[in-house]
């Protein structure tokens, strides 16, 4: 198996980063630009979610690894935040498409989780309660 791997700030500017590490990988591999673009959203998604809550405890380094891992059978990305646990059986219980008439109907939260699990083949969230 193949692997690169990224040790970045948890920072949404280095987004752009992630993305074009993907892209250069996904490419080499034959994924079509469709995919590539699913792939894309969904990364995004779990970074903005380490970002956004992947806080670390106090005085430590708001980072994350991203770990591109590939080998004949597919592609598998890791984005690992060294943030608090959070309730993911919880979060993917809610996480699903939104239905209302107005904006002030959404709720916030699940929308990235249901992305991941709608774009990719397979989604684990694994959570270690620290």
């Amino acid at each position: 198996m193949k692997r690169i791997s990224l040790n970045i700030p948890a920072e949404a500017e280095q987004l752009d980063v992630v993305r074009l590490c993907l892209y250069g990988i996904a490419v080499k591999l034959g994924f079509t630009y469709e995919d590539i673009e699913d792939m894309k959203v969904a990364v995004s998604e779990a970074c903005n979610n380490a970002i956004l809550h992947g806080a670390p405890p106090e005085g430590a380094a708001h980072e994350m690894d991203i770990a591109f891992e590939w080998d004949d059978n597919g592609l598998s990305i890791t984005v690992k935040d060294n943030g608090s646990s959070f309730d993911a059986p919880g979060a993917l219980r809610t996480a699903g498409p939104y239905f209302g008439s107005s904006p002030g109907e959404l709720n916030e939260g699940g929308l990235g989780l249901y992305l991941m699990q709608a774009l990719m083949d397979d989604v684990t969230i694994h959570t270690d309660g620290g």
